[in-house]
């Protein structure tokens, strides 16, 4: 059978299920590559939970509560006794606009190349074949299942009512409660945690393990902790629920060491689960584990091989900017680029506390336990003068490096930018051997005053470390 016939048999050569950061670049990078594609999103906008629930709009009232705090806490404005408390509405306000101009712009992505987006539920009907909502059936050549995930609702807390929240409806919160407790303190918890402690509400942060992101670096965990609490925040370390009852004033979390916590709201953040009940996977060989999410190897294929699956519904990390490269690279491989160029090992963190962190490569932990031979820089960001202009001195900027070979291994960045910040080190450290050394910072000029110029203190600081 030649390649006309046999691509007759579909009518599509990839079909892709959910249109969030995973769907969309798997569909892009496959379609630039020739390929027919077709997408289908059971929401009634395209972006997925990235841009409706999670990532925009969560980053968006962050962006509002701290820029607003900022300006009432400035010495100027407190001259001119302008005091007051904006309300969880005033802050939200411009949330759906930028909400709207995502959707749009992601919505032209898809009509300028070509690519249908079906409204619906998309289920197997067999390994080749899909059906919306039970229309008739659609054949394809491939498939990539990117229908992200969802807050794991454990069935004895009561969601329905108006004081209990998951991550998907705290944004729904249109009461500004005195006292909030987060249940969880993974990234989402410790990140809401953060933000509300913004707002002057006294918060509770009840924690599961033994410490905050325990995949971060040491000393960036030991600095979260000790800015959250000092902003306020009661950190409540190796607990775990035993049950949660609401009352008509508020809400109580009894823990089983016998604590119990009463706030005016709390939230629910310990965990997701992917979007899989309704794949209909039970018509294939593909099973979903006990969090809903979906086995793949390197290619982010399935235990069916013209079955990819990206994103949020694979499990860690669990972000936005993971699940575009990794649909990407699904793409790719389809095309018969094998490996697909792409960095798919190469993701950074960006955890948006207050201070907010962002970090790549190794920690010093990892390096330790593997006999690495690393030198530490630092550099405080209350000693740059960039910093001290803009007030944002609270934070640090952290390079791991081979002490012989002076190959950067890690970097670690905690304080006002760091998202950004972190993205100069990654590109040196990716360098070939030789170019990804620390000597590229110490030789190099940077634009004074910079927070980059974090780089070139951290860099001297390690080197005169060395003997």
């Amino acid at each position: 059978m030649n390649a006309t016939t046999e691509n007759a048999k579909f009518d599509y050569d990839l079909f892709v299920i959910g249109s969030g950061p995973g769907g969309e670049g798997a569909a892009m990078q496959a379609v630039k590559g020739g390929m027919r594609v077709a997408v289908a999103e059971r929401y009634t906008q395209i972006g997925g939970g990235c841009t409706h629930w999670g990532t925009i709009p969560s980053k968006a009232l962050r962006y509002a509560i701290t820029s607003t705090m900022r300006t009432l806490r400035n010495p100027t404005f407190q001259e001119l006794g302008l005091h007051f408390s904006p309300s969880l509405q005033q802050l939200k306000r411009g949330t759906q606009a930028i909400i709207g101009k995502q959707v749009t712009m992601r919505q032209s992505f898809y009509e300028r190349n070509g690519v249908p987006v079906f409204q619906g539920t998309a289920r197997f009907l067999d390994s080749q074949t899909i059906s919306i909502d039970g229309d008739k059936p659609i054949r394809a050549k491939h498939f990539v299942i990117a229908t992200g995930s969802r807050p794991f609702r454990p069935a004895d807390v009561d969601f329905t009512h108006p004081r209990i929240y998951d991550s998907d409806t705290i944004l729904d919160m249109t009461h500004k409660p005195t006292t909030f407790c987060v249940y969880g303190a993974g990234v989402i918890g410790t990140e809401y945690a953060s933000m509300f402690r913004n707002l002057g509400i006294k918060v509770n942060l009840i924690n599961t393990r033994e410490k905050l992101l325990e995949f971060l670096d040491d000393e960036i965990i030991d600095a979260l902790s000790y800015h959250l609490r000092d902003q306020g925040v009661i950190i409540r370390h190796n607990e775990t629920m035993e049950r949660v009852e609401p009352t008509d004033d508020g809400v109580i979390l009894h823990l089983q060491s016998g604590k119990r916590v009463k706030t005016d709201a709390f939230l629910w953040a310990n965990g997701r689960s992917g979007n899989t009940d309704d794949l209909g996977l039970e018509n294939i060989p593909i099973e979903a584990n006990n969090r809903g999410q979906l086995i793949v190897d390197e290619q982010f294929q399935t235990v069916i091989p013209h079955i990819y699956a990206v994103g949020d519904v694979i499990g860690y990390p669990s972000l936005a900017s993971a699940a575009y490269t990794q649909g990407r690279a699904a793409g790719m491989h389809m095309l018969g680029r094998k490996d697909g160029n792409l960095r798919v090992n190469d993701i950074p963190t960006g955890i948006y506390t207050s201070p907010e962190i962002s970090s790549v490569g190794k920690t010093e932990r990892e390096l330790t336990a593997a006999c690495v031979p690393y030198e530490v820089g630092h550099s405080l960001f209350r000693s740059l003068a960039r910093a001290q202009i803009t007030g944002e001195t609270t934070g640090m900027l952290k390079l791991l490096f081979h002490r012989d070979t002076l190959e950067i291994l890690g970097v670690h960045c905690f304080g006002a930018n760091a998202s950004e910040i972190v993205h100069i080190g990654q590109a040196i450290m990716n360098q070939p051997h030789g170019h990804n050394t620390v000597e590229y910072f110490v030789e190099t000029t940077f634009n004074y005053p910079t927070m980059a110029e974090a780089y070139r203190v951290a860099a001297l600081n390690g080197m005169n470390r060395l003997f």
